[in-house]
């Protein structure tokens, strides 16, 4: 977890994630969405990229400009964004403020809520687990 937080655990980085997931990839894009400093914004770009967790590409449009995209380890953070995305909504907003909820494209429906799952698909309680270090 240590790790993990280590890469994305300070909230420029994981809403920066977040908004790549969500389709944003050019420097100045980030930073109207975020309304971060550009510094800080550089160096969260460059410490993403440097974990590949982002890697930048020409910009699609033929411009000079770069695009900041998602790799393979990056989009691996998909159940993560997701699960962040649902507790928020679930915890963090009052019964009849207005929020944003994560839908299926396909059936516009909202995502079910995540939830760690046994190997039968039941779902797991925290003292149904346990952590083990591996050899």
């Amino acid at each position: 977890m240590a790790r993990s937080a280590d890469v994305i655990g300070d909230r420029w980085s994981l809403l920066i994630v977040r908004d790549a997931f969500d389709g944003v990839s050019r420097f100045g894009d980030f930073q109207r969405s975020l309304g971060v400093a550009r510094n800080i914004l550089s160096e969260r770009l460059r410490r993403l990229v440097e974990a590949d967790i982002l890697e930048t590409r020409p910009a699609s449009d033929g411009t000079a400009y770069q695009a900041y995209v998602l790799t393979a380890k990056g989009e691996s953070l998909f159940p993560v964004v997701v699960a962040l995305r649902q507790w928020g909504e679930q915890h963090l907003f009052s019964r009849n403020e207005q929020h944003s909820v994560l839908m299926d494209k396909a059936t516009e429906q909202p995502i079910p809520y995540m939830a760690p799952q046994s190997a039968d698909g039941s779902a797991l309680a925290p003292s149904e687990t346990v952590v083990k270090k591996l050899p």
